[in-house]
C-alpha cells in the first residue's frame, strides 16, 4: 500500500481551515472512494480527476483508491480539492515526486482535459497559508492576484495539471507578486460623485449627517425624486477603506464567488441593493450549506432597501439582529456560523401606495386608511433602529437645468472624516465607534444640552408627541451635527435641525 498527503483547505463561514488530502492506493478490486464528509461537488471530483490524469497520458491506477479528507468530521464542499486529489493519486502511484508539496497549499478545480479553473474562497485560503506557515501556494491562474494580496506564502499560478506537474519536477521558480498599493488605489476609484445630484440640498445635508454619525436613514418621497441616486452615492462620502477593512470585506465576497473580474481586492465601500422579492436566506444568509447574505455582502458599506414596505415583513424583521449586533448568526443542526454584517442601512419608500401624496403636480388617489396601512407594513421595532426619517421632495425645474456642479464627494468626505475622528477620540474607552451606537446611559453622558435646548425639546415632545425613543435619537443626531460643525457643546439650533429628521414621528406626511 502506498500513501501520499497533500494540503488544501475547506471553508467554514468566511474563514478557511486546513484539509489534509490523504490518498491510499492498495491491492483490491478497482474502486475510487472519498471519505471525510464530502458533499456532492467533492464526490463528483472522481470523474474529473480520472479524466484529467488520463488526458495527460499518465496511468490511472486500476486498484483500490481511497481519499481521506481530514479532519473527517468537518464538511467539505466546493471544487477546490480536485487538484490536490489528482496530485495525491499521482504521488501515491509514484508517477511524480511529492517532495515539493510538503509545505505547499494546493487548490483548484479540474476540467476533463486537465485545465485548472478558478475556485471560491482563495483569499481566506491565502490568509490560512500565511497563518500556518505554508511557504508556497499552487493556485489557478485566474485566482493568482487574489491569493497574492495577502503577501504571506509565495504564489505559483497554474493553468493546467501538466503545468503543475512541471513545476514539481523542475522546482518552484519566479513566484507571482502584485503591487498591493497600486491595486488598492485603482480599485478605490469611483465613477459617480455627489456633485451629480441636482438640488435636494436638504436631503444631501441629511445624508452627510447620517454618514458622519453612522445613523441609519429612511427616505420618503415621490417616484423620481432622486432617492436611489442619493443612496448610490453614499459610499463615495464614507471614509476610505483601510487595508484591514478591505481584506475583511473581500473575504466575504470571495467566499460566495462575487469578486469582480480582475479586481482581487475590494477597495470601494460595498453598495448592495437587493430587490424587494429577496428571500430570508438571500438577505440574511443561509441555505443547506450556509452562505453569506446581502447584509454580509454589505459589510463595511451600504445596504439599500428601495420600496421598503414591499419587502416581506418577516424578512425585514430579520434585520434587527445585524442592525443591533453587527453580525449574523446562522444555526443549523450540525453547525453554527457567524458572518460579519456591520453596514449602514439606507431605506426608501413612497409617501403612499400611489406615490404622490403631498406632490405639487400629481393628484394622490389614496385614502387616509390606505396610507396608514401602507406605512404600518414597517414594524415599530425596525423603525426604532432607523434614526433619521427624511422627506425627499420632487426636484424643482430650476435645479434640473442648473449646470453648476454641486459640492463633490471628496469635500463632503473630509468633513465627515473630521467628525468621525472626533467621535473616535471621545469614545476610545467605551468600545463605541459612532454616535449612533450610544445607549441611553451614554447619551446622558455625552449629549448634554443647555436650558434653551431643553425648552425646545419639551415643546417639540408636547406638540408632535415624540416618544422617549425619538427623544434619544434626536440627541444623538444633535451630537453628530455638533461634531460636524466642530462644536464641543450641543446648541439649540443643532437640536432644532435634528428634530426635522424625525418625519414619521412628526407624522407631517400623513396630515391632510
Amino acid at each position: 500500500m502506498r500513501l501520499s498527503k497533500i494540503f488544501s483547505y475547506a471553508l467554514h463561514g468566511v474563514a478557511a481551515e486546513t484539509v489534509e488530502v490523504e490518498v491510499s492506493i492498495s491491492r483490491g478490486l478497482p474502486s475510487f472512494s472519498i471519505v471525510g464528509l464530502p458533499e456532492a461537488a467533492v464526490r463528483e471530483s472522481r470523474e474529473r480527476v480520472e479524466s484529467a490524469i488520463k488526458s495527460l497520458n499518465y496511468d490511472f491506477p486500476l486498484k483500490k483508491i481511497t481519499v481521506n479528507l481530514a479532519p473527517a468530521d468537518v464538511k467539505k464542499e466546493g471544487t477546490a480539492l480536485d487538484l490536490p486529489i489528482a496530485l495525491g493519486i499521482l504521488s501515491a502511484s509514484a508517477q511524480i515526486n511529492p517532495s515539493g508539496l510538503k509545505d505547499t497549499l494546493v487548490l483548484g478545480e479540474l476540467a476533463l482535459d486537465g485545465r485548472i479553473r478558478g475556485v471560491k474562497g482563495v483569499l481566506p485560503a491565502s490568509i490560512l497559508a500565511s497563518e500556518n506557515k505554508f511557504e508556497k501556494m499552487l493556485v489557478p491562474l485566474v485566482n493568482a492576484k487574489e491569493a497574492a494580496v495577502v503577501g504571506g506564502a509565495q504564489v505559483f499560478p497554474v493553468e493546467t495539471l501538466g503545468e503543475c506537474i512541471g513545476i514539481l519536477e523542475n522546482g518552484f521558480k519566479d513566484p507571482f507578486t502584485v503591487d498591493i498599493d497600486k491595486i488598492f488605489e485603482l480599485s478605490s476609484k469611483s465613477k459617480i460623485d455627489f456633485s451629480d445630484v441636482k438640488g435636494q440640498v436638504g436631503a444631501k445635508r441629511a445624508m452627510e449627517i447620517a454618514v458622519a454619525g453612522g445613523h441609519n436613514v429612511l427616505m420618503i418621497g415621490p417616484p423620481g425624486s432622486g432617492k436611489t441616486m442619493l443612496a448610490k452615492r453614499i459610499p463615495t462620502i464614507l471614509p476610505k477603506m483601510s487595508l484591514d477593512e478591505s481584506v475583511e470585506t473581500t473575504k466575504i465576497h470571495s467566499v460566495v464567488g462575487a469578486l469582480p473580474p480582475n479586481e482581487p481586492l475590494i477597495a470601494k465601500r460595498p453598495f448592495r441593493a437587493p430587490h424587494h422579492t429577496v428571500s430570508y436566506a438571500g438577505l440574511i444568509g443561509g441555505g443547506t450549506y450556509p452562505n453569506p447574505g446581502e447584509v454580509s455582502l454589505a459589510h463595511n458599506g451600504v445596504l439599500f432597501l428601495d420600496e421598503l414596505p414591499e419587502f416581506n415583513r418577516n424578512v425585514l424583521e430579520a434585520l434587527r439582529q445585524p442592525l443591533e449586533d453587527g453580525v449574523v448568526t446562522i444555526s443549523r443542526a450540525k453547525s453554527t456560523i457567524t458572518y460579519p454584517a456591520r453596514f449602514m442601512l439606507i431605506a426608501a419608500m413612497n409617501p403612499c401606495p400611489c406615490g404622490y401624496f403631498g406632490d405639487l403636480y400629481r393628484q394622490c388617489t389614496c385614502t387616509p386608511s390606505k396610507i396608514d396601512r401602507y406605512r404600518s407594513k414597517i414594524s415599530g421595532p425596525l423603525l426604532d433602529r432607523i434614526d433619521m426619517h427624511i422627506t425627499v421632495p420632487r426636484v424643482r425645474y430650476d435645479d434640473i437645468i442648473n449646470i453648476e456642479p454641486g459640492e463633490g464627494s471628496d469635500t463632503i468626505r473630509k468633513r465627515i472624516e473630521r467628525a468621525r475622528e472626533t467621535q473616535e477620540e471621545r469614545y476610545k474607552d467605551d468600545d463605541i465607534f459612532f454616535n449612533a451606537h450610544l445607549d441611553s446611559k451614554k447619551i446622558r453622558t455625552y449629549c448634554l444640552i443647555d436650558d434653551e435646548s431643553r425648552a425646545l425639546l419639551n415643546t417639540a415632545m408636547e406638540h408632535f408627541g415624540f416618544s422617549a425613543r425619538a427623544f434619544d435619537r434626536i440627541l444623538k443626531m444633535a451630537r453628530t451635527i455638533a461634531d460636524l460643525e466642530g462644536e464641543r457643546d450641543i446648541k439649540s439650533q443643532q437640536v432644532a435641525e435634528a428634530i426635522q429628521y424625525r418625519t414619521l414621528d412628526r407624522k407631517l406626511w400623513l396630515m391632510k
